[in-house]
């Protein structure tokens, strides 16, 4: 496993853009999508595969009551993809992963929880530029039509019109990372970025285990994740923008205005 352990503030900020430099283009511009999780023991396990049991049964259920009950104008084409964006964004359980092209909103949802102050957390960084270099041939040809990295719902739509669709492509597990589209006000301030595997009891971190030069996990100590919080505050990296509404206002305002460190 490719884990660094941060020592400050500015050393963070160097494991976060390492290779973001694009010689080619002269610009800075990261491949890596990034994950923030308060608790460094965790993996990247699924809301989906947290019902444990015979939870891969129940995917299809869960989606086609979810589409049932839903609004019919609650997604602007009928399509799987746009469905399963949606019932992830609002909370059901689901094969996907939420990811960000920003490694501040990483920091964020890995700092948000003060509780958890007490132990180490995680940024994962995975390439996703390179990751599809293991996707099935015509999901390849369609990025490289598009001269995209990520795929839109629209993308999948025009390769698999089904999760069954996509499990269908190759016997190989493989990962895709969808660009969802822009549901509400959330989603765009996230950068959001989804992830999911070709089949629903695939894990996403056993898959990059055999591959590690694909990813990075970097670990925010505990000592260190006040000053990680203080600094996003400071730069308006805070709930009241991420979670606009009054909702994340309060959430703001709580996490604000609550305790701080201990004093020594």
């Amino acid at each position: 496993m490719h884990e660094l352990r941060a020592s400050s503030w500015g050393n963070l900020q160097d494991l976060l853009y390492e290779g973001s430099w694009r010689r080619e283009i002269g610009r800075f511009r990261s491949p890596y999508a990034f994950r923030g999780m308060s608790r460094a023991s965790h993996g990247l396990k699924t809301s989906l595969m947290r019902l444990r049991g015979a939870y891969e049964r129940h995917e299809g259920h869960l989606l086609r009551n979810f589409r049932k009950f839903a609004h019919r104008d609650a997604v602007q084409a009928d399509s799987v993809w746009n469905w399963l964006a949606l019932a992830q964004h609002h909370g059901l359980p689901t094969r996907l992963l939420d990811w960000t092209f920003s490694p501040y909103v990483a920091l964020h949802i890995a700092t948000e929880d003060t509780s958890r102050f007490g132990v180490d957390g995680v940024v994962w960084c995975v390439d996703y530029v390179r990751t599809n270099r293991y996707l099935p041939r015509p999901l390849q040809d369609v990025a490289a039509e598009e001269g995209s990295d990520v795929f839109t719902t629209e993308m999948l739509d025009r390769v698999a019109r089904s999760l069954h669709d996509l499990q269908a492509l190759t016997q190989h597990n493989f990962p895709v990372f969808l660009e969802p589209p822009s549901l509400d006000d959330r989603i765009v301030n996230q950068f959001a970025l989804f992830s999911l595997m070709s089949r629903p009891r695939a894990r996403l971190d056993a898959w990059l285990r055999r591959r590690p030069s694909l990813y990075r996990r970097i670990i925010i100590p505990a000592k260190l994740k006040w000053e990680v919080r203080d600094k996003l505050d400071q730069a308006n990296i805070t709930e009241r923008v991420l979670y606009p509404g009054l909702d994340g206002l309060s959430r703001w305002l709580r996490r604000y205005y609550g305790a701080g460190p201990p004093r020594s």
